[in-house]
């Protein structure tokens, strides 16, 4: 039985979306399929590999785990809104200067994750760096170029 549609409006990267939607309806599913931005990508539909990871009012959040309705009037940011142009935003450039991606399929859960981190604490430290980065999985690169990408990135955003 299928339940009755809402009419949302989303904001995503500062971009009007109108959609209508099935209450249930997942926001990772909406971006994909109502919004048509394919950046942000679906793991495990759990919450527990982090691909699906956007920013929510400048929060990272698990989209496969959020409803679409839940967004209404907050902003969503997704890794289609890092890039200003065709400037890259500090951790993109990063992440390809130091090869933090192989498959490329976890990396813009990453990308959003270190986005969100190094804006709201640039002065974080290595260690507490890694420990945030440990909620996202990648089974490509060993860790250490996606590390490496989100030291550089953070350098360069403290200058």
């Amino acid at each position: 039985m299928s339940q009755e549609r809402v009419e949302l409006t989303l904001t995503v990267n500062g971009e009007r979306h109108d959609v209508r939607v099935e209450p249930r309806k997942t926001l990772a599913d909406t971006l994909r399929e109502d919004c048509g931005l394919t950046g942000t990508h679906l793991g495990c539909e759990h919450g527990v590999c982090g691909a699906c990871t956007v920013l929510v009012d400048d929060e990272p959040v698990r989209s496969c785990l959020m409803f679409a309705v839940q967004c209404g009037s907050q902003a969503i940011r997704t890794v289609e809104g890092l890039a200003d142009g065709d400037r890259l935003h500090p951790i993109q450039q990063a992440f390809w200067e130091h090869h933090g991606l192989q498959c490329g399929f976890c990396t813009p859960g990453f990308l959003m994750l270190a986005t969100s981190v190094l804006e709201s604490r640039p002065d974080i430290g290595d260690e507490e760096l890694r420990e945030v980065l440990a909620s996202n999985l990648c089974r490509c690169t060993g860790y250490q170029n996606i590390i490496t990408s989100v030291h550089a990135a953070r350098d360069q955003m403290r200058s």
